[in-house]
Formats: structure tokens, sequence, C-alpha cells
């Protein structure tokens, strides 16, 4: 049996956060608990804690909340510092990130592009060591279902890559491209974080 990996836990205050978003969210639209953990095929006990702020959320199922809420995954994503205005159409300095912590898969996304309204999106994910995303890493998440093409340069460390039914082992300057329609899943198998910068669509994402 896999172990569930070891992630820092996530701060109380930023799940209470998430589970009100999600939950203001889910009442905007007129769903009832019952409703929408029907449309993610989840528990409504899971679905309760999460909104209570009880539980940490893996990368698949925020992706199945956003689809089911009607909005994208960057939706919930927190501005980093003000921005200069007269430079933010074009120009993301780091400080001004969005960003995004799965505790529940011990990843740490950040997002690069300075709109989210363009024909691409620039992700940064980084994966904590043992980590990863999809069936088989541990963390009791499903693998994450593509709805566009998506492509990826290791920036550092080691990925596992798994799709198309095969398993591929990327290091630092390794880049990928995979097709619009499928699944996938991500591990880091070392004791050293893992970089990895995504390229796809805001629509996709």
């Amino acid at each position: 049996m896999d172990k569930k990996p070891k992630t820092a836990n996530a701060p109380a205050s930023a799940l209470r956060d998430l589970g009100m978003q999600i939950r203001d969210l889910r009442k905007s639209r007129g769903m009832t608990l019952v409703g929408l953990a029907g449309r993610i095929n989840r528990s409504v006990g899971w679905l309760s804690q999460i909104e209570r702020g009880m539980s940490e959320v893996s990368i698949s199922a925020m992706h199945e909340l956003a689809q089911a809420l009607d909005v994208t995954v960057s939706w919930f994503f927190q501005n980093g510092d003000q921005a200069n205005t007269e430079e933010a159409r074009l120009i993301v300095r780091k400080a001004n990130r969005r960003k995004f912590d799965f505790h529940g898969s011990g990843v740490h996304e950040e997002i690069l592009s300075p709109t989210l309204s363009g024909q691409i999106l620039l992700i940064e994910s980084t994966f904590a060591p043992g980590t990863g995303t999809g069936t088989g890493t541990g963390t009791g998440d499903r693998d994450r279902v593509r709805k566009s093409e998506e492509a990826g340069l290791v920036l550092s460390g080691v990925l596992e890559l798994h799709a198309e039914g095969q398993k591929f082992t990327l290091r630092a300057g390794d880049s990928f491209g995979l097709p619009r329609e499928g699944t996938h899943r991500c591990f880091n198998p070392t004791k050293e974080p893992t970089v990895v910068l995504w390229v796809t669509t805001p629509t996709g994402y």
C-alpha cells in the first residue's frame, strides 16, 4: 500500500478561505452540497469538509470542482502584491504572481502570465520531495484530465511523467508536449524539490 507523502500542512486560515470560496460559489450557482458532490463523483461528507476548511484539496479535485462550478482553477489563485498598473498588462514581477498551494498533492503553483484572458498561460509548479499528482502517488489524487494541449520544461530536479501509457523520467533541461485529450500524472521521486514550467491555455486550466 502506498504511503501518503509527508507534505507541509496547509495553514488553517488558507483552508477556511478556500472552503468559503467554494461554498459561496456553489450557492451563487444555486447548487446544493448533494448536487455538487454528485457532479464530481465525490461524497457529500468529503465536500462538506472541504467547504468547512477541514480537508486539503488535491489538484485533480480542484479541477473537478472548478469545472462543476463553471470557473477555471486560476479563479482560486491568490493575487500577489499590487502590481504597477502601467506595466501589469505586459509584465509580471515575482512578487506579483498569483499563487496557490495544493497541499493535498504537495504542489505549489504560480501563474507567470500577466493576464488570464490571453491564448497562452504560463505556470510554474514546484513539487515537494516525494509528492505528485494522480493515482499511484500516495496522495489519493486522480490523474489529471486535459482539455487542451500542454507543454512543459523541467527547470530543476527530476520529474516522473506518466502519459500515453508510458513512464518518462525527465531532468533539468528536458521538455515535453502533451496532446489535447488524455490524462497524465506527475511525481517527484527525489529528496529535492522539482520545478516545472508549464505552457497551456486559460481554458485548459
